[in-house]
């Protein structure tokens, strides 16, 4: 998978006109940007449609679902839209799959299971990666998947992850990142974007088995698991953290702006994190 060094996660796709997004995936593979992500939120934009619509706008960027939600279409429709994006864009798609939240009755490591048998009953499976984040889910990735990709984790996780997974597989990780140096600002808005992420049972059961105690989770989040989560600063700063993910053994880190403004977008960082993560040949 050719995705580089670093990507863009993103979710203002989620949001943008389509003539906009048309032109912001556009630019950022003028940039030199080689690999977009999205989520699929489950009230915003469908998985497939928008990644066919972001390759069919483009010529060489990679565009990969993070994650298509295997709760919300069959495993029949997944293998039908993936193989087709995978036939029309040789080498520019990968197909990411995950549960998408945790739901009350719903045993992942099941679920995902049984709709990987039913993805593999059909001829040539579109190759896959996985949304993992505990051991058992990761061994799930190593044998039945090509790689990880995972959301707001640390260092720590990585390291765990390729331990876990073994030399091969490739290991993709978002990192958030925020454009602030005022240490009070900076973790205030950060605090904002990991309110939900902090408060809901699935992500908090992920950030324990990552180390953090119930004090650094309570209470909009201590000091430590926000700076861990959101690498605030100027760009100098934050491209040295970032660089943490590959020394721990990411293959790609996909990296999210957050406290853009209501209707504002990211692009203007895009450039700037452009400018100092590519290559200077693109």
């Amino acid at each position: 998978m050719d995705l580089g060094t670093f990507g863009i996660y993103t979710f203002d796709f989620e949001r943008q006109p389509a003539a906009l997004m048309r032109e912001s995936a556009q630019e950022l593979e003028e940039l030199g940007w080689r690999s977009v992500w999205f989520p699929e939120t489950g009230g915003g934009r469908e998985a497939f449609s928008q990644a066919g619509f972001l390759l069919a706008s483009t010529e060489r960027l990679h565009v990969a679902n993070s994650i298509a939600r295997v709760t919300e279409r069959t495993a029949m429709a997944t293998h039908g839209a993936s193989a087709l994006l995978t036939e029309a864009y040789p080498g520019r798609y990968t197909l990411g799959l995950g549960i998408g939240g945790g739901r009350p009755g719903v045993k992942p490591l099941a679920v995902m299971a049984e709709y990987l048998d039913e993805l593999d009953a059909f001829e040539n499976p579109t190759p896959r990666i996985l949304a993992s984040y505990g051991p058992k889910m990761l061994e799930m990735a190593r044998d039945r998947a090509v790689g990880v990709q995972a959301y707001h984790v640390n260092t720590t996780f990585t390291a765990q992850a390729r331990e876990i997974l073994g030399p091969d597989p490739f290991l993709s990780v978002e990192h958030a990142v925020l454009f602030e140096p005022n240490p009070d600002k900076a973790r205030a808005i950060a605090r904002q974007h990991m309110h939900t992420y902090l408060t809901t049972p699935f992500n908090v059961a992920k950030f324990r088995r990552l180390g953090y105690s119930e004090d650094d989770i309570a209470g909009g989040g201590s000091d430590r698991i926000i700076d861990d989560l959101v690498f605030w600063g100027d760009a100098h700063v934050i491209v040295k953290k970032l660089h943490a993910h590959l020394d721990a053994g990411a293959d790609h880190v996909a990296v999210q702006v957050i406290g853009i403004e209501p209707g504002q977008s990211a692009m203007p960082f895009w450039r700037v994190l452009g400018d100092a993560l590519l290559p200077k040949n693109g």
